[in-house]
């Protein structure tokens, strides 16, 4: 693993009795890139995140994250993640200085920096004046954007996206995706799934996965040379075939 390589992955495999929902994924993530994970729904792309943060064990292989090996090293694994699911992750009955203060003790910030970081966080969202508003009476494009923040109130080295933008509106989705980039300048690697294809071109490259292995893995640029296809959905519907 070289210094610029934050999560490396030799031959995972995730098998469920006899169902192998991750088979033998060889891959890299660079530091401070953007990357894809592709698939259609049941490929195994939820699998591989949840292993790759600790929440699951892999069957066999080889994986560390930011450093950190898979078997031995759950706990530092996660202190120096941020993770947002598809199944939204705050708490829907506190409101949103509530969660945020809930999440900065868990991630351990400490009160003084918890608070700094905080009135930066609303200010920057546009949410100082709603800070009182239990999550759930929120738009959900609200709640996705406040989810991600927080998901890296911590500065993590990473952060796993697992379809962070599902259900939004294409406005929506556009501004979250702007909130990801400015993760991206402070240093903080992104590693995200989606089946939207037009949001696989923002990325700096993409797996594709297909039946729980990957299938392609390149720049969005180079797969689009490589299957001669004027955008991602072409390069996908090929693969797919």
């Amino acid at each position: 693993m070289t210094q610029d390589t934050v999560i490396s992955v030799k031959n995972m495999v995730k098998k469920f009795g006899n169902f192998v929902a991750n088979d033998n994924l060889n891959f890299e993530v660079h530091r401070g890139e953007i990357f894809g994970f592709l698939g259609a729904n049941g490929a195994g792309k939820t699998t591989a995140i949840r292993i790759l943060c600790g929440l699951s064990t892999p069957t066999s292989g080889e994986m560390k994250v930011a450093g950190f090996d898979i078997y031995k090293e759950t706990e530092k694994i996660k202190k120096n993640i941020g993770y947002m699911s598809q199944k939204f992750s705050l708490y829907e009955d506190l409101t949103i200085h509530e969660n945020i203060r809930f999440y900065g003790g868990v991630y351990g910030i400490p009160p003084s920096e918890r608070k700094k970081k905080t009135t930066e966080m609303l200010d920057r969202l546009g949410l100082t004046p709603y800070a009182d508003r239990k999550i759930g009476d929120l738009p959900l494009g609200w709640k996705q954007k406040l989810a991600f923040s927080i998901a890296i109130l911590h500065d993590p080295h990473i952060v796993f996206l697992d379809e962070p933008t599902g259900g939004v509106d294409p406005v929506t989705r556009r501004q979250f995706w702007n909130l990801i980039y400015e993760a991206v300048q402070k240093g903080i690697t992104v590693f995200v799934t989606t089946h939207y294809m037009d949001e696989a071109e923002y990325c700096d490259r993409i797996s594709i996965m297909n039946e729980g292995k990957i299938v392609a893995l390149d720049t969005p640029e180079n797969l689009k040379k490589q299957y001669n296809a004027k955008n991602m959905d072409e390069v996908f519907l090929k693969i797919a075939r």
